[in-house]
């Protein structure tokens, strides 16, 4: 039982998250400032597939369009089972949320330059939520930096099991 700390949930209800897929790349090629909770627009075999975890976030982000967000990039495999009503797998997809939030996210992408990207797809209750993160790029003097001072604290960690 993990209580939401992110923007878009209460802060002090409980929420069952099975997290389904995580970009792990988002964390080392950007800089995350704020974070946001959004739900996806899905057909039938989308959400099938997503609950078997056939789902890739990798090269995804989101755009704002006349007031209103969507995602592009993200990779749903076809459900096996699907036949003919199966779903085109990297299709733009709608995000849900709230008109305020899509503003508040629209003027700090205009104003400070910031990219929209996903960073985890969980289910939660029974619906597919995408947690989406305001980011910029990191140079490559940054990422060595990032890396260095994690094979330290790795180091650190190893010294004081010991």
């Amino acid at each position: 039982m993990i209580l939401g700390k992110v923007q878009g949930l209460n802060y002090n209800t409980p929420m069952d998250k099975k997290v389904v897929s995580t970009n792990r790349k988002a964390f080392h090629d950007f800089l995350i400032f704020d974070k946001f909770i959004a739900g996806i627009v899905l057909t039938g075999t989308e959400i099938k597939s997503i609950r078997k975890g056939t789902i890739n976030l990798k090269d995804s982000f989101a755009k704002i369009e006349e007031n209103e967000m969507f995602l592009y990039g993200m990779h749903i495999s076809p459900y096996e089972q699907g036949n003919r009503y199966n779903h085109k797998p990297d299709r733009v997809r709608k995000l849900l949320l709230n008109k305020r939030e899509i503003l508040k996210i629209q003027d700090k992408v205009k104003k400070d330059g910031v990219t929209i990207i996903p960073l985890e797809l969980f289910l939660s209750k029974g619906f597919a939520k995408l947690e989406i993160g305001l980011a910029k790029g990191k140079k490559i003097y940054d990422k060595r930096e990032a890396i260095t001072k994690k094979t330290q604290e790795r180091d650190i960690a190893r010294l004081m099991k010991r």
